[in-house]
């Protein structure tokens, strides 16, 4: 029977001193005491350490269910004196320092954690809603204990922030594009939230950099031209035909204006109804719902859409000349990269010569990164690794509810994105290898 309880618990070097079944409160509770070996343990180091003092004397660890019934772990937890970490209450066997759960049901809350959301989590486990984070923390602590690994060998990283809350709260995050997992995740965005990152890197690390992917701010190409010189910036297809869209957009947003004032300019208000064969002008309420056909692939159009920019090319030449220009850009960064950059300056002739104020003022902010795009055909290197970990980090954020605490969420973020491995008891080893 004691042999089964321990297989049951997942123990071993522990002795079973009594077992006490609660019908009323349907718990059971297990008395258990350390072998000799395991006695006096530092919780830091896990070395022998002199006995102190009998601490809070007896304690009670929440344990796995066994059936519907709950099951409580009790013991000593006596305090120790180690000559290098102090008095603290010592290591057990059996759950983590500064624990109330077992090891194995600290494991199965974060291993669900990643699997569903917190609300249920808390539930089907029994335990607070306020409880799941620091478990959760706990956890990646103790699989990630050497968290400094995950700088080696950096080549090609890639930069991004994103918002994780109400009121223009956001995260930075950093991503190694070999691994495809997420090396560090810090609260805030910024030149100072940059820096600390790259100052958590040997200079050997930072000179390792070669290319590192990222969007148009000017505050991550200044601090990494500071910190790591020879890194090539590479500006990803993604943000370059977002800037070209609400290029677009500006001068389809003019156009709709232009054409509502020249129809309520020719139309006379006259009394009744209108004549019969009387058709209104409908050049405004087309252009204004253009916005999907404008900016979808040729090749993506319904009949319906192509007949809206076939509208367009008859009726506003300046608009269609805007969406070829964007059609034109969407193309020529798929082309090799000996010919992107003919392709690409050619463009920008034509873009500055094509008399709409939005498209001159695109392609001198094009100007401005056409090395950054340049490098991104020839790194053959795009942020789009790093928008899927945003998408991600938001639906992580979305099935916890929000996280109160923003430490939690930089532990959940890390497990979800940065392949440390988190099993349930009994499938396999607990722990992480790089």
């Amino acid at each position: 029977m004691r042999n089964l309880i321990k297989k049951f618990l997942n123990v071993k070097t522990v002795k079973i001193k009594s077992i006490k079944i609660d019908k009323l409160k349907n718990i059971v509770t297990v008395s258990l005491e350390p072998t000799k070996g395991q006695k006096y343990l530092c919780p830091i180091c896990g070395k022998k350490a002199k006995y102190y003092d009998k601490g809070k004397g007896i304690r009670h660890w929440r344990a796995l269910d066994l059936g519907s019934m709950q099951v409580l772990i009790e013991g000593e937890a006596p305090r120790v004196n180690c000559k290098k970490h102090g008095v603290h209450t010592a290591k057990v066997p059996w759950a983590r320092h500064q624990s109330t759960f077992t090891l194995d049901f600290e494991n199965t809350v974060t291993w669900l954690s990643l699997h569903c959301s917190r609300k249920t989590v808390a539930e089907f486990m029994r335990i607070s809603w306020n409880t799941v984070g620091p478990i959760i923390s706990r956890c990646k602590k103790d699989a990630d204990s050497h968290p400094e690994h995950r700088f080696n060998n950096l080549k090609r990283i890639g930069i991004d922030e994103t918002s994780f809350k109400k009121g223009h709260k956001y995260l930075t995050v950093i991503v190694d594009h070999d691994k495809n997992s997420v090396i560090w995740v810090h609260e805030k965005h910024g030149k100072e939230v940059l820096k600390q990152f790259l100052e958590e890197l040997t200079p050997e690390q930072r000179a390792g950099i070669e290319c590192y992917s990222a969007d148009g701010a000017r505050w991550i190409s200044e601090t990494m031209t500071e910190y790591c010189p020879n890194a090539q910036r590479c500006l990803d297809s993604y943000h370059l035909v977002e800037w070209v869209n609400a290029a677009l957009d500006e001068v389809r947003t003019e156009a709709w204006h232009k054409a509502k004032e020249e129809e309520e300019a020719n139309t006379k208000k006259k009394p009744g109804r209108p004549k019969k064969g009387e058709e209104k002008d409908k050049t405004a309420q087309a252009i204004k719902g253009s916005a999907t056909a404008l900016g979808k692939a040729p090749e993506h159009l319904t009949e319906t859409q192509k007949a809206k920019i076939d509208f367009i090319a008859r009726t506003d030449r300046k608009l269609y000349r805007a969406y070829c220009l964007k059609e034109m850009i969407r193309t020529l960064i798929k082309l090799p990269a000996n010919e992107i950059d003919k392709a690409l300056k050619s463009w920008l002739w034509k873009a500055s010569h094509s008399r709409i104020p939005a498209i001159y003022e695109l392609q001198k902010k094009i100007r401005r990164h056409i090395n950054a795009i340049l490098n991104t055909a020839k790194y053959k290197l795009s942020n789009a690794r790093i928008e899927a970990m945003n998408n991600k980090i938001k639906l992580t954020i979305r099935m916890a509810y929000g996280f109160r605490n923003i430490e939690n969420l930089k532990d959940m973020i890390m497990l979800r994105c940065s392949h440390i491995p988190i099993f349930l008891p009994g499938r396999t080893c607990f722990g992480h290898t790089y």
